[in-house]
């Protein structure tokens, strides 16, 4: 005899209409499309923000370009750590735009550390 668990992490639980309607955006917020979750958003998404940190980029909400090296540190290893651990894994797209987004941040970086 089997009872239904709703804390049971493998049983899919159907969305609630609060849920639904943070993924729609608020009645308040213009409803925008996302874009498609798949590899290459997830890394331009870090390497957008490293880009941020690195100064390169001004800040989404402010508008200002700051510096924050430790940060941009930080998501260059994450970049670094996920090329590694997804070796073998990638199409010849994925690596070549992962190492190609590795090696503008480095450069950025060691020139902005100098």
């Amino acid at each position: 005899m089997t009872e239904d668990n709703p804390t049971d992490p493998d049983k899919k639980q159907p969305m609630s209409d609060n849920t639904e309607q943070n993924a729609k955006g608020s009645d308040s917020e213009p409803n925008c499309r996302l874009p498609a979750i798949n590899f290459a958003t997830f890394i331009f998404s870090l390497n957008s923000s490293g880009l941020v940190h690195l100064g390169a980029l001004g800040d989404p909400v402010s508008g200002k370009k700051l510096k924050n090296l430790p940060m941009a540190k930080q998501t260059i290893d994450i970049l670094a750590m996920l090329q590694e651990k997804t070796m073998g894994n990638l199409s010849d797209d994925e690596k070549s735009m992962l190492k190609n987004m590795l090696y503008d941040l480095r450069m950025i970086y060691v020139k902005e550390n100098n």
